[in-house]
């Protein structure tokens, strides 16, 4: 079947897409694409006269400077002298955009203009191409404020490789204090390629940790809940018997008081607690939600060293509190986590088999979970 114009120009708007974030990236607008026309044949010109002159005439109407049509003299002995097109022909990338239609292009424009501007400010080496290469589709998705911020950014902190400055006080006008931190993995990318310098140079804001002193005789200066930098809790002269990690806040924020404990907020899969000698020196409850990501982050704990042991993340616990699960999108995936006992293994292997399901802490009822924590407190105090 001859190819239509139509049928051309959807392939056109494939190979760009496929190809422009490289081409944008090194700055090459030459390209080849041709597509075979396959004109009708002299049988199916006499069958159908006049579809085959409305093809041709399509191709007639194609118009581009950089456009090439291939087009070929028939003398048929049936059908007699046919003028029909054979070949298209496009040399330029600007060309094949233009040909796809104007939103392809328009899209090419974009990428291919910026690509343009960030080598001719920052240098056109491998580093830099391959980065914008690898991190075309940011470039492409930002909005021109952004992507001109963007040009702003990576100028001030090429200009200033040791400023001192913190994430959010980096002067550019006109950019909000979260922007950095909204676009840092992209900035990185970037940087790194100009520079060779694998950050960015600005002095980073120190991990914090939230914790409760559930004792009132261990609470410093009369503090029970405190945020605070890891390297400086980790100072404190305490001794606790027992460390709960509660995976959200309200259940931290829950506990009553507590002889010798102290409550720790884990808040998702970075629980530095391992970073905090006194810690490491006492008794560790884990208490999580019954979902996939709570026994990840158990595994996660336990592989920093932590001796942690779990509570109301059983089998029984879940089962007799059917009516509080709620779907999971991730839990539904079989996973091993090696570090975890074969009761939480089995636990976790019913998450998945229900079909991902999840049954949040903050949902079992108070008594029922502080009861299960004085139990298993206890019983670590008496091994």
């Amino acid at each position: 079947m001859p190819v239509t114009v139509a049928e051309a120009r959807a392939r056109a708007a494939r190979a760009v897409e496929k190809g422009r974030r490289e081409w944008a990236a090194r700055g090459d607008g030459n390209v080849e694409f041709s597509i075979a026309l396959r004109p009708p044949t002299e049988r199916e010109v006499l069958t159908d006269p006049r579809s085959a002159s409305e093809w041709a005439a399509s191709w007639r109407s194609v118009q581009g400077a950089d456009l090439q049509i291939g087009w070929a003299t028939k003398n048929w002995p049936s059908a007699g002298r046919q003028e029909l097109p054979e070949r298209l022909s496009l040399h330029t990338v600007d060309a094949l955009a233009r040909f796809a239609g104007a939103v392809v292009y328009r899209d090419w424009a974009r990428i291919r203009d910026r690509a343009r501007e960030l080598r001719e400010r920052f240098g056109d080496g491998d580093e830099i191409v391959a980065a914008i290469q690898r991190r075309g589709g940011a470039i492409d998705r930002q909005t021109d404020l952004d992507f001109t911020l963007l040009l702003e950014v990576l100028t001030w902190l090429r200009r200033h490789p040791s400023s001192g400055y913190r994430l959010r006080q980096v002067p550019i006008p006109g950019m909000h204090t979260k922007w950095l931190g909204t676009h840092r993995s992209l900035v990185e990318t970037m940087y790194s390629a100009i520079t060779g310098e694998p950050d960015l140079g600005l002095v980073p804001s120190p991990e914090t940790l939230r914790i409760r002193f559930l004792d009132p005789d261990d609470r410093p200066g009369g503090l029970s809940d405190v945020t605070a930098p890891i390297h400086e809790l980790a100072t404190l002269p305490i001794n606790p018997r027992i460390v709960i990690v509660c995976e959200n806040l309200e259940s931290v924020l829950s506990l009553p008081d507590w002889t010798g404990a102290v409550a720790v907020h884990g808040g998702g899969y970075a629980v530095p607690i391992h970073h905090l000698p006194w810690a490491l020196s006492s008794r560790v409850l884990y208490w999580g939600d019954l979902d996939a990501d709570g026994f990840a982050i158990l595994h996660r704990l336990r592989s920093n060293g932590v001796d942690a042991i779990s509570v109301l993340m059983d089998e029984a616990t879940l089962m007799a509190h059917r009516e509080l699960w709620v779907p999971d999108p991730n839990g539904a995936a079989v996973r091993t986590l090696p570090t975890l006992t074969e009761s939480e293994q089995a636990t976790l292997d019913r998450i998945s088999s229900e079909g991902g399901i999840r049954l949040e802490q903050e949902r079992l009822p108070w008594p029922t979970a502080l009861e299960a924590l004085r139990v298993a407190a206890d019983s670590l105090s008496s091994l």
